[in-house]
């Protein structure tokens, strides 16, 4: 087998990660690149089995979530809201802060070839990991992985982040009552200029819809339309009962 050079320890990873293995050989093989079977000779596993797995998981484990924390949410923007956050790019990131690349077991000519930055190969490490937990650890320990992982991207799920423009959504859905458009206040802004929080408020009429916060006053107003929306969503869902 032509093989890179041995990666670190394992145990550094697992620290990484908050989750020990049982099996360390499924963590090997979720980290096994498919370049190591073109190179070998003979059955050489590699982790897109896993990654089969685990994409399932992350499916589930965010729909299960979504489903609990949104329940006056349609199907549709919910649909919406997990393909966004299980998109190559994201998953590539996951990949990224854990510093999975520095441990992916690759072929000579793979590693050459800058195989441990390529972010296609990260996102599929990430989804291999996913099901070498599902395996040794069951559901359970899958689904505490990545509602942690995804909690440092997303926040506590306070939203729904799949709307890729919250504040016309927010204006079509406030048309079909009224022509009146919905009207933006900045109620704060904190902390040094280098690190500054915005929060925003959004009105209909003299009704305050939502409230939301950002980095900046434009993502502070999309957090405060998506909190509206919700707003609007419990009320139709309160006069259908």
């Amino acid at each position: 087998m032509s093989q890179s050079a041995a990666v670190p320890h394992l145990d550094d990873l697992q620290q990484r990660l908050g989750y020990m293995f049982r099996d360390v050989d499924l963590l090997k093989l979720a980290l096994t690149h498919p370049s190591i079977a073109h190179e070998a000779t003979g059955l050489t596993p590699h982790n897109q089995r896993l990654e089969f797995l685990g994409d399932a998981v992350l499916s589930l484990a965010l729909t299960q979530e979504l489903y609990e924390k949104f329940r006056t949410v349609s199907e549709g923007p919910l649909t919406k809201a997990r393909a966004q956050m299980v998109n190559r790019r994201t998953l590539a990131d996951q990949a990224q802060r854990l510093g999975i690349g520095e441990y992916l077991i690759l072929s000579r000519g793979e590693e050459i070839n800058g195989g441990r930055q390529r972010r296609s190969s990260l996102a599929d490490a990430f989804e291999a990991l996913l099901g070498a937990i599902f395996l040794d650890g069951g559901f359970q320990a899958a689904r505490e992985f990545i509602l942690r992982r995804f909690r440092d991207a997303f926040g506590e799920l306070t939203s729904i982040p799949s709307l890729e423009n919250p504040k016309g959504a927010l204006q079509e859905a406030l048309q079909e009552h009224s022509a009146g458009p919905p009207r933006y206040e900045m109620t704060s802004a904190t902390g040094p200029d280098h690190d500054r929080m915005f929060e925003c408020a959004v009105y209909h009429g003299n009704v305050e819809l939502g409230r939301g916060r950002g980095k900046s006053k434009k993502a502070a107003e999309s957090e405060a339309a998506l909190a509206a929306l919700q707003t609007l969503a419990q009320r139709k869902a309160e006069q259908a009962k």
